[in-house]
């Protein structure tokens, strides 16, 4: 299958000789014309995880320490993984200089929440990669895995990505099997870093019996990934839940315990600049509770995969849509669509704002969204609808369009909004608050919604939203420090009330550190609580934050601070 790194016309061809040969040969069938008549129900009662915005991520999305530029315009996505070249990057997409080292970019990254999978691989020049010898190779593994123990500040690298796209990269005449391949790679990098979590195999696209084969192989020579991962770009995002549940079905059988699935290259070049269809993509992922997703890459570095204009950097319609991603609070509910062709949507419920948001798109026409569960906003409710277009990844789209704001009346819990005059390119939002609320900014952040490395998300009847942020645990080294980033917007420069809700059930007094926007380190006492996940207690302190986004971050550890005393587990944050 063809790849990010191949020209737009090689590219844009491939992928479609590869779609037309799997129509041919009957292992895909045609997607279905767009009508109108569908229907979305989402049921705000029913959650089913965290607001995670796992699917807000990039291949290749950043290309040096300082581009995109402006770190506010991607704060604002509260980007969950990116996948980035490995250290001493020679990969040059499309003719582009050689860019995106993981490392370089790991900052920017960081600023904006994101944590970022290394792509080991991209350290050769040529596309499809062009073996050299065994040598050759595990030098430069050695090298790749030696430049990232010495980024002591480098704290989000999520994993090492052995490598991309086996199934047609790797040149078995020349280096074997490349399931032998993998367990010696594996092993190699094991050797000098054993804590760093080892992302595999990275398949073009999902393959039932190929995952199978690699697993038992792997499961024989001790080097099963820690994260499991393969790419969806066959322009049928439809079939996800099936290859989630297929593998799922694998795993079990062979007597692994679960792994996260990282689906690091989604959406075809014909789809990657449309809303409506890559919410489609969204909607599917969030529903398949993959751990992390990237928009795949096939133009430049720098601009997301087209969430920014290239030069100018301005959003593009389809950064509105990530943008309405980003702003998800609280947990995701259950959207069900009447075809998984046609309309989708995903949509969060935030309970503390009691706020309902739904993004939805892929079809034309009058089309239903059915909210169900919305009891606990009162009588009635304000629905607001907005809209951003199809219009390529090279218009700047300044903001989306307010197509309507009504008033609906609930009854027995629920609303029927119809949505006229649909375009199945574009995507659309509801945003459904209580009728007559204060409009306000957001003043708690979830601890569960927010970029957690090295801890662990865990539920509590007890906590705020149901949800809150254990296990942060670790001191060490930017491997294993154990935070939690918070990415907060506030209207004015100025000083806040910053109030932490916690456990403690050590019995003693717990430590964390405190920092914001990069600044100096504070500590954070936590008096003992009733117990571990039992909630109510808080404690408070005083920041001075600037207006728009700010990353707040407590930490048991991170780079520059001594380190915390003790545990204790995070609930919110509150900013007054």
């Amino acid at each position: 299958m063809r790849s990010h790194t191949l020209g737009r016309g090689r590219a844009v061809t491939a992928s479609l000789l590869v779609t037309s040969a799997l129509l041919l040969s009957g292992t895909l069938t045609p997607t279905p014309a767009h009508a109108a008549g569908g229907t979305l129900t989402v049921d705000v009662s029913s959650p089913f995880k965290p607001v995670t915005r796992v699917a807000a991520g990039g291949l290749y999305a950043l290309k040096d320490a300082s581009t995109p530029p402006d770190d506010a315009l991607l704060q604002a996505l509260r980007p969950h993984t990116h996948t980035q070249p490995a250290p001493g990057v020679q990969q040059k997409p499309n003719g582009q200089p050689a860019g995106g080292d993981a490392l370089v970019v790991a900052g920017k990254a960081e600023r904006t929440g994101a944590g970022e999978i290394i792509r080991m691989p991209d350290i050769y020049p040529d596309f499809p990669y062009r073996w050299v010898s065994w040598d050759d190779w595990l030098g430069k593994v050695d090298t790749m895995v030696d430049k990232r123990l010495a980024a002591t500040g480098a704290t989000n690298i999520r994993g090492w990505e052995l490598w991309n796209e086996p199934d047609w990269t790797w040149n078995t005449a020349a280096a074997g099997p490349f399931d032998d391949g993998w367990a010696r790679t594996f092993k190699a990098v094991r050797a000098k870093d054993s804590v760093t979590p080892i992302v595999g195999p990275s398949d073009s696209a999902y393959n039932s019996a190929r995952m199978r084969d690699f697993l038992t192989s792997a499961r024989a020579s001790g080097t099963v990934p820690d994260v499991i991962c393969w790419h969806e770009l066959v322009s049928r995002p439809d079939l996800i839940a099936s290859h989630v549940a297929d593998y799922r079905a694998i795993e079990a059988d062979l007597g692994l315990t679960p792994r996260p699935i990282s689906v690091n290259e989604y959406g075809a070049p014909a789809e990657i600049d449309v809303p409506g269809r890559i919410s489609s993509y969204i909607s599917k992922l969030e529903r398949a509770k993959v751990w992390s997703a990237d928009r795949a890459f096939w133009y430049e570095y720098g601009t997301f995969n087209g969430l920014l204009t290239t030069s100018a950097y301005q959003p593009t319609a389809s950064y509105w849509l990530y943008k309405w991603y980003g702003d998800m609070a609280g947990n995701m509910v259950t959207t069900t669509p009447s075809s998984l062709s046609g309309l989708d949507g995903f949509a969060s419920y935030d309970t503390t704002r009691k706020a309902v948001d739904v993004v939805f798109g892929n079809e034309a026409g009058t089309n239903t969204v059915n909210v169900k569960g919305l009891a606990p906003l009162g009588s009635s409710v304000k629905v607001t609808l907005r809209s951003t277009p199809s219009s390529g990844r090279t218009t700047a789209v300044t903001a989306p369009t307010t197509v309507s704001t009504t008033t609906h009346q609930v009854s027995n819990g629920a609303i029927s909004v119809s949505v006229p005059n649909m375009n199945a390119d574009a995507a659309y939002q509801l945003a459904i608050t209580p009728a007559g609320a204060a409009t306000d900014y957001q003043h708690r952040y979830e601890a569960e919604n927010s970029s957690v490395f090295r801890a662990e998300s865990l539920s509590s009847a007890g906590a705020s939203n149901g949800g809150y942020v254990g296990r942060i645990d670790n001191i060490g080294d930017a491997r294993t420090h154990s935070y939690v980033d918070f990415v907060v917007n506030v209207p004015t420069s100025r000083a806040y009330q910053l109030s932490i809700g916690y456990a403690n059930g050590t019995g003693a007094a717990a430590t964390q550190g405190l920092a914001y926007n990069g600044g100096a380190w504070t500590t954070v006492s936590y008096p003992p609580t009733a117990g571990w996940g039992q909630f109510g207690a808080t404690v408070s302190q005083t920041v001075t934050l600037r207006a728009g986004y700010n990353v707040i971050r407590l930490a048991k550890g991170s780079p520059g601070f001594a380190g915390g005393t003790g545990y204790a587990e995070l609930d919110y944050i509150q900013v007054d």
